[in-house]
């Protein structure tokens, strides 16, 4: 995630491709109830000979979580890592837009005003503060979580001010009024952006049309309407409801001993509003099937198709990990980009992904294509969907993205940065503390039959939600499949 940044690129309107974005392999939800210590042992390093690895992937590194709860309610989930004399801190708070209530934007503004201001200091001074302990202070907010996270070296004289200034910034913010004058236009003007950019416009209509009245429906960054209206007052209420510490799990990955990472927790939760978990999030209803059309002048038409998808507890979230990748999550290679882009040459690239989140979250598929060729690129891509879900994936298929995804998961571990992600997400969602074991094994005994099983359970060819954005223009028929690579549609560069 990109901390305080994911408020900017969000202002410009960069919101295609996040919704497409599948969380991978990170899943989480507070446990309240884990008091007891808790560990995953680790594996007994070794190095593996290119012999050794006869075409297998390379061993992943196994973590040693531990686990254990403040007396401020905070959910903690830590990982020493001595290897670096450094740790990375992750704070994430059931926080995010579905709390908004009737104020959206309430989340993203509360997040993007903590380092705005606290007691005795700007957010310049609060910048050049990190910045002189060599710290590195980052913050976002999205639809299930808000988040604030440190990164900063482990002596003593260097940690000691920088935790002191984070738990400031993160539990006692100003909220000063000047600055949220300036916040606020920046939002307003990325509304503006947001109009001329179609792909950003179907995003927003097609969440509409999927959750209805669900807290999931609204943009995350708040609309021309609310924005303006909301007040310092609200942010400190807002602040002292979501980003209290019963409301908290906290990632700590670093050259650290587990007594330091008890102090640094203490710390954290002691310095927050003291307050319980927010109640759960009510499930979506079922929204109704249909197109819905926005009128944009240009060449290229967005076309963009979700249904609910599931929540990320779902026992069959490998299965349709894994289904998800050989249908279009995978990048080249899968069915859709096969049939769509390569066969056909209709678009640069089509994707798909379920993004599971604390209720269900959406299964989308979103790509560009020429504007006198999207009805018909529409109805190729239902085909594919239904047939695949006829059929299932081939055997050849499944053993291949078993492959790829078994020699991609070490990455999910590769850096501290990584595993700080994976351990915030993990508690977040209550996964178990083996999750990404048990996710790996979960995938690897998969066979066909189950993976068909699975994605037909939980996907409706006949259900999608579908909004296109560009021009009402005369249609054209599709070119026939070729085994040759198409030309690609005119319009927009090549990503």
């Amino acid at each position: 995630m990109s901390d305080r940044n994911g408020l900017r690129y969000g202002l410009l309107g960069l919101a295609l491709i996040v919704l497409l974005g599948l969380l991978g392999f990170i899943a989480d939800r507070p446990d309240s109830s884990a008091t007891a210590d808790t560990a995953v042992p680790p594996s007994t390093p070794g190095l593996e000979s290119l012999a050794e690895l006869n075409g297998n992937a390379p061993g992943r590194r196994r973590l040693e979580i531990q686990s254990w709860t403040t007396t401020e309610g905070t959910r903690v989930l830590f990982v020493a890592a001595p290897e670096l004399p450094m740790f990375d801190l992750r704070l994430t708070f059931a926080a995010g837009s579905s709390q908004d209530g009737d104020l959206p934007g309430l989340a993203t503004l509360t997040n993007a005003m903590l380092n705005e201001g606290v007691a005795g200091k700007d957010v310049t001074a609060i910048a050049e503060g990190f910045e002189s302990l060599g710290a590195e202070f980052g913050n976002g907010a999205y639809r299930d979580m808000a988040i604030a996270s440190l990164r900063s070296l482990t002596k003593p004289e260097l940690r000691t001010p920088a935790l002191e200034l984070f738990t400031q910034v993160v539990g006692a913010p100003d909220f000063p009024e000047d600055a949220l004058a300036r916040i606020k236009n920046q939002m307003l003007a990325g509304f503006q952006y947001q109009k001329q950019n179609p792909g950003r416009l179907a995003g927003l209509e097609l969440f509409e049309k999927l959750y209805g009245q669900h807290p999931y429906a609204h943009p995350s960054d708040g609309t021309e309407a609310s924005i303006p209206g909301i007040t310092v007052d609200q942010l400190r209420a807002f602040h002292r409801k979501a980003y209290a510490a019963g409301n908290l799990v906290i990632a700590l990955v670093g050259d650290l001993s587990r007594a330091e990472a008890e102090a640094i927790a203490n710390q954290v939760s002691r310095a927050l509003p003291k307050g319980p978990a927010l109640p759960k999030l009510p499930e979506p209803a079922a929204p109704k099937a249909g197109v819905h059309h926005i009128e944009f002048p240009s060449k290229q038409t967005h076309l963009m198709l979700a249904q609910l998808g599931i929540d990320r507890n779902e026992p069959d979230y490998a299965a349709l990990y894994i289904g998800n990748q050989i249908l279009g999550g995978g990048g080249f290679g899968t069915r859709l980009m096969d049939e769509v882009r390569e066969k056909r040459g209709l678009t640069y690239g089509i994707s798909s992904g379920f993004t599971a989140m604390q209720v269900k979250g959406p299964f989308m598929i979103g790509l560009q294509t020429r504007a006198e060729m999207s009805q018909g690129t529409l109805a190729l891509i239902q085909d594919i969907v239904r047939r695949y879900l006829a059929e299932g994936p081939t055997r050849k298929e499944l053993e291949d993205a078993k492959r790829e995804i078994a020699g991609s998961f070490p990455l999910s571990t590769a850096s501290n940065a990584d595993i700080v992600g994976q351990l915030g997400a993990i508690g977040f969602y209550g996964l178990p503390l083996t999750y990404l074991e048990d996710f790996m094994t979960q995938v690897q005994a998969l066979d066909v039959a189950q993976v068909k099983a699975a994605m037909a359970r939980h996907l409706d060819p006949d259900q999608f939600v579908i909004v296109t954005a560009g021009p009402t223009v005369s249609q054209q028929d599709l070119p026939p499949p070729t085994d040759k690579p198409a030309d690609l549609p005119s319009g927009v560069p090549e990503h």
